[in-house]
């Protein structure tokens, strides 16, 4: 029913930003499912609600159910009410979940409201196959409420030497069609695209999802020091968020930039002395967009900001792409050396390798960033 549940929550992935992704299966004491549900965009109800509901409409009694769920209940008011008090309400014996909520507003909470209503609470193990699939469901959700910064996942697209352009700046299109259709799917399960000035000023892009349907669009994270963004820029559409972090200067070109709907955010780098170095402090940046409650941010950059993130160690994940072919000399994935020692390098695990048309997808995580 565990399994039952993560495959209700996958409609989910892309409307509950900030919220987690939440299935809920209801079952009787036969063990027949007799509702289910996942939690709606913020605002909405969550997957516990929305089973009931389901179970309802199908003239199915809950009393004395079982709820399993792959997140703790709420046991707060937030945008809803608690879906601990829905479910004590609705007569449910047996709550079985996968994960405690790590934000600290729920914790445990939820399973100790259950408890001293008499609701009988299973937790799987923290190592339980379910429990850790749910988890990466919800990984970003996880790394705000932990670490206070959103998981960062950086997708790149190459040749099998590595070249992300050539030397004159052509890159459209170096991997296939169904490549680009399945890097719109990452992009559609994030709350936030994260780029720079240089790929805003070299191609122009909307960085939007329109390859793959989905219900919303991320909102849009620009480094740009000298604010130079162009207010005419194509990423720019109506009911998006776009943030724009600067080094605090240039403050004659704030009015245009907020006209066409951008947020200024000055996040000036300091170096170790103090001094301004011109530069945005992307560490910084990230504990901002936690606060501005992104889970999961999507990097597409040039080489020199991925270098910058990946220096920083601010990259939690990789999603590469590799066409089938050779360019030589031309960009690469990101500028991080020279290093003088191979115990330098950043020590990646490898989640998955699949071919996707054509290409191969290669999705690697730094060892130890899930550690959290």
């Amino acid at each position: 029913m565990i399994e039952l549940a993560l495959v209700a929550s996958l409609p989910s992935l892309w409307v509950t930003s900030p919220n987690p992704r939440v299935g809920c299966v209801l079952t009787s004491s036969d063990g027949s499912a007799v509702g289910q549900g996942h939690t709606q965009k913020a605002g909405g109800p969550h997957a516990e609600v929305m089973a009931l509901r389901d179970a309802a409409e199908r003239g199915n009694s809950v009393q004395g159910a079982t709820a399993y769920v792959t997140l703790e209940p709420c046991s707060h008011h937030g945008r809803t009410g608690p879906c601990c008090d829905a479910l004590i309400q609705a007569g449910i014996k047996k709550v079985v979940a996968t994960n405690l909520d790590p934000n600290p507003l729920v914790a445990g909470n939820g399973f100790a409201k259950l408890r001293a209503a008499g609701v009988e609470v299973e937790v799987l193990t923290p190592d339980h196959p379910l429990a850790i699939q749910s988890r990466e469901l919800n990984i970003g959700f996880f790394s705000r409420m932990i670490r206070k910064t959103p998981w960062v996942r950086m997708k790149v697209a190459a040749s099998l030497d590595g070249t992300t352009a050539l030397d004159n700046g052509a890159s459209q299109w170096i991997t296939g069609p169904d490549a680009r259709a399945d890097g719109h799917a990452w992009r559609a399960r994030s709350c936030a695209i994260l780029t720079g000035i240089g790929t805003v000023l070299a191609d122009r892009p909307r960085l939007d999802v329109r390859l793959v349907d989905t219900p919303r669009q991320p909102h849009l994270v620009v480094v740009d020091s000298k604010l130079e963004t162009p207010p005419d820029a194509p990423f720019f559409i109506a009911g998006r968020a776009v943030f724009i972090y600067t080094n605090g200067q240039n403050a004659s070109k704030r009015a245009a930039l907020e006209q066409a709907g951008a947020t200024i955010v000055d996040m000036p780098e300091r170096n170790s002395e103090g001094a301004l170095t011109g530069k945005v402090d992307l560490a910084a940046m990230m504990f901002d967009l936690g606060r501005r409650e992104i889970n999961e941010l999507h990097a597409e950059a040039g080489f020199k900001l991925n270098g910058s993130l990946v220096r920083a160690g601010l990259v939690d994940e990789f999603v590469v792409y590799l066409s089938p072919k050779l360019l030589g000399q031309g960009a690469g994935m990101f500028h991080i050396g020279p290093l003088s020692e191979l115990g330098q390098g950043v020590e990646l695990e490898f989640k998955s390798t699949d071919m996707v048309g054509p290409d191969l997808r290669v999705v690697a995580r730094v060892q130890g960033r899930d550690r959290f």
